[in-house]
């Protein structure tokens, strides 16, 4: 599904990678001197470049299908990582992330990279099968043919299967009982309108892509119910995040709205856009939307490892604002002023409010891009049914992103701030302890 708006397309630099546009895709001298041609590394004359394309193709299908956000950075972290091992395994330039043996000598890392992204995609969503057959028919048109390419597409599928087997049991698909929380005070429990158990429950229990644990990152406890935090959060939402007779101004309300879309999207469109106006290359896009991707998994596992850990707790305080506000005359707060009628702008989703989903996602993406460019870049999101947002900086559109969750009524303020902190802090440590240079070599980018 190709768009009208927001199709530029491209991918993020990291901090490990010199990110200033240098040695770009379209014609300087990329030989990587790593034992393999330019023709396999950094693309041929046509400009190629799979990871740009494949990227593109992930987010298109993501929005066609109308996956949920919840799944999506599951999704494309399993597709950036065989895209990464396919074409490191025939590079050999850093450590792997899953594969760790090395592919062919003198095959196409672009076919590997080709195959990997299609074979992925094609086990993950087999209903967007035509479409994605047309995509290789694409990128096979760029590669043509010969023994380097052969030998990439082998491997590629290789690493392909190797991955999806290895997330096929890292525990998202285990059943696990339904999840209620309790009805202790500010306790979670199951919120209109459609009062279900917690969504998504087996994102807590999925291994993390990258990190050690999903605890690894997990945040202190939430506030107390009568501390002067907790006091801030809930005045702040109840006066932003009604419904209806709020102080939110028009912006805040359409941007409530927009930024409930998939943060998955919204965050590789955005890094699509930058990456190509800083001229990254094929050796740095590979590596770099993996981080990306992988900063977004592990940190939407957190946060949902942290909401069902404090959710079960009767002591901690993950209650939403919809009951919050409603039953605020026992939460042993003078400060804190009923109002039965309140009902938040946009629907609650049905997990616990402590962490916060959206917001650690901003948080890490932002983390990626702040460090390998200058914050001041300009960029357009789209968001399906409502008008685009140009962003001059990846700040603002941070900003904004988190600020929504408030403006929303979902969130607390104090929630979306520890949120987007410990996913900042996710995304650098796998940057350091992931995916580094191996012994010997150096970065040349």
């Amino acid at each position: 599904m190709k768009r009208n708006s927001c199709s530029v397309i491209g991918a993020v630099s990291f901090v490990l990678l010199v990110c200033s546009p240098v040695e770009s895709a379209n014609g300087g001298a990329n030989q990587d001197g790593i034992g393999e041609s330019a023709d396999a590394i950094d693309g041929d004359a046509d400009d190629y470049d799979p990871v740009i394309h494949w990227n593109q193709v992930l987010i298109d299908t993501i929005l066609a299908t109308n996956t949920a956000n919840s799944v999506s950075q599951r999704l494309a972290a399993i597709v950036h990582v065989a895209m990464f091992d396919s074409y490191n395994g025939i590079a050999r330039r850093w450590t792997p992330i899953f594969m760790e043996h090395d592919g062919p000598k003198n095959g196409s890392g672009r076919a590997a990279i080709v195959q990997a992204a299609y074979r992925t995609l094609s086990a993950l969503f087999p209903t967007w099968q035509a479409q994605l057959d047309a995509e290789l028919a694409t990128a096979m048109g760029h590669l043509g043919n010969g023994e380097s390419v052969e030998r990439g597409l082998e491997w590629g599928n290789e690493v392909a299967f190797a991955v999806l087997a290895w997330r096929s049991v890292d525990g998202f698909a285990v059943s696990i009982p339904s999840f209620t929380g309790g009805t202790a005070v500010g306790q979670w429990r199951p919120t209109p309108p459609a009062f279900g158990p917690m969504s998504s429950q087996t994102i807590a229990f999925t291994m993390p892509f990258a990190v050690f644990s999903p605890y690894q990152f997990r945040p202190a406890a939430p506030r107390g119910l009568t501390t002067a935090t907790y006091t801030d959060d809930f005045n702040a939402v109840k006066a932003l995040g009604r419904k209806t007779d709020s102080t939110r101004t028009p912006d805040q309300t359409e941007l409530a709205a927009f930024w409930e879309f998939n943060a998955t999207i919204h965050w590789n469109d955005a890094a699509n856009q930058i990456a190509r106006a800083n001229g990254t290359s094929l050796r740095q896009n590979v590596r770099l939307f993996a981080l990306l991707n992988l900063a977004h998994a592990d940190s939407a596992i957190t946060t949902w490892s942290s909401k069902r850990y404090y959710g079960a707790q009767s002591t901690a305080v993950t209650w939403r604002p919809v009951h919050a506000i409603p039953l605020a005359d026992t939460d042993g707060n003078p400060d804190t002023i009923a109002d039965p009628a309140w009902l938040p702008l946009i629907n609650t989703p049905s997990h616990p409010e402590y962490g916060a989903g959206h917001p650690s996602l901003n948080g890490s993406a932002a983390a990626v891009l702040v460090a390998n460019f200058d914050d001041a870049q300009t960029f357009t999101l789209f968001a399906t049914g409502l008008p685009n947002h140009t962003y001059t900086s990846i700040s603002a559109a941070e900003s904004d992103g988190n600020n929504a969750r408030v403006w929303g009524g979902m969130h607390y303020p104090s929630t979306v701030a520890i949120s987007s902190a410990y996913a900042h802090n996710i995304a650098n440590w796998i940057n350091e302890n992931r995916m580094q240079l191996r012994v010997g070599d150096s970065d040349r980018d």
